[in-house]
């Protein structure tokens, strides 16, 4: 069976619960996986692929992510990755992608290799936005990309 490394970045907890449904969807369908924050890891040898994702702040994603990239960057070029971010309240589909995405750490990531990096909606707790915009997660496209990655995976006995 193939083992997957989901691993995040997560500030308040909504990019965690992003992981969480990635995770759970690839169990769905097969795959051995483990969901980690990423600060927490400490090797990733044991793991035929890694999906790493990371909230996004001022266009900066999570320090233990980036730490993340930077300790395994030779191991990531061995095997498939795939990254997504999440952050922006607004609506990623709409909104202008130089806002949602951490250039520098995107640039790094494709010269690992990355497979693909996709943007999610985020959740926000702050009482200065409308309660119908603070939670922009969209599940299925969640699980939608997650599907997607499995499909990809050998799956073996």
């Amino acid at each position: 069976m193939s083992r997957v490394l989901v691993t995040f970045g997560s500030k308040h907890g909504a990019t965690a619960e992003i992981a969480e449904m990635v995770a759970e969807t690839l169990r769905a369908r097969g795959l051995d996986v483990d969901c980690v924050d990423a600060g927490d890891v400490e090797r990733i040898d044991g793991y035929d692929a890694v999906i790493l994702g990371s909230a996004v702040y001022m266009r900066r994603w999570r320090r233990e992510a980036r730490q993340f990239i930077h300790h395994f960057s030779a191991e990531l070029e061995q095997r498939p990755f795939w990254v997504f971010s999440s952050g922006p309240v607004g609506d990623p589909k709409k909104d202008n992608p130089a806002w949602l995405e951490p250039g520098r750490t995107i640039r790094e990531l494709e010269r690992l290799g990355v497979r693909e990096h996709v943007v999610f909606g985020g959740r926000s707790t702050s009482s200065g936005i409308p309660a119908q915009f603070r939670d922009r997660r969209d599940w299925e496209e969640i699980r939608s990309w997650a599907r997607k990655i499995a499909a990809s995976m050998p799956v073996t006995a």
